[in-house]
């Protein structure tokens, strides 16, 4: 996280950044001349941010397929970024999972898998940046939560236990580092214009027999709409900023006013 005018560029790495939430935030980082590296298992689509974030091979983004179960794999993830921008100064944990199932029929499998993603792989991947922070004096860790880190949300008990977990590791690491120069924050969107959003929707068109906008009725914030991703990336570049290096341990709802706090 640059101190001054004259630091060297943020270089950041985001998690699920072939698509949604994670493309806008890599695209309004590379926009303020950051370094960006791009993490994702969709090999083409991370190459198509790439070029949307300074053309891919470039000496400014670096694409990273790796999947976010595998520790190792997230480790070196963060190795390989580091070896080829530089050491990382903002982490973007947006990768994620949501699967939809009434309480009694979610399985194990489904309550780790969603843990696993949610909350195992941004505890290791913070971990993994974390020596270099320390070392600067300096960064920025930006979990994309949900809203369901603060509300119980029916039919999504282990996506909703999930982001509660992340948004108690974000406090706690707020906490222990508080005087290290590092910080740690929460982004809360209720539901987003993403291809993930889209999906949920024509799921429940599929199951329920209900027309799109029917469906939608529940999904968008008390202002009528869904969430713009590109609002969200954009308070991710504040959080990473000079300007908000007093401001860790917190919990930005971004959700039209649907959970006031």
């Amino acid at each position: 996280m640059p101190s001054d005018a004259t630091a060297t560029p943020h270089i950041v790495l985001v998690t699920g950044a072939s698509r949604g939430v994670g493309r806008a935030v890599a695209r309004a980082f590379a926009a303020t001349g950051a370094k960006i590296a791009l993490g994702g298992r969709d090999v083409a689509a991370l190459e198509g941010v790439a070029k949307e974030c300074g053309g891919l091979g470039s000496q400014e983004t670096v694409v990273l397929p790796f999947d976010v179960t595998d520790e190792y794999a997230c480790r070196n993830a963060v190795a390989t970024a580091a070896a080829e921008l530089g050491p990382i100064t903002t982490l973007v944990n947006n990768a994620g999972i949501a699967e939809s199932s009434p309480f009694m029929r979610t399985t194990l499998d489904q309550w780790r898998r969603t843990m696993t993603v949610d909350v195992e792989a941004p505890f290791i991947l913070t971990q993994s940046v974390l020596p270099g922070m320390l070392a600067s004096g300096a960064g920025a860790v930006i979990n994309i939560a949900s809203v369901a880190a603060k509300l119980g949300l029916p039919y999504v008990a282990a996506y909703t236990a999930a982001k509660h977990a992340m948004l108690g590791m974000t406090r706690s690491a707020a906490a222990e580092f508080a005087s290290a120069g590092v910080t740690f924050n929460c982004i809360c969107p209720f539901y987003v214009d993403t291809e993930m959003t889209r999906a949920t929707i024509a799921n429940i068109v599929e199951k329920t027999g209900r027309t799109e906008e029917q469906a939608m009725e529940n999904l968008v914030s008390p202002q009528g709409r869904l969430i713009d991703p590109t609002h969200i990336a954009e308070l991710c570049v504040f959080l990473a900023s000079p300007a908000a290096r007093s401001i860790t341990g917190q919990a930005y709802n971004i959700d039209g006013g649907l959970v006031q706090s």
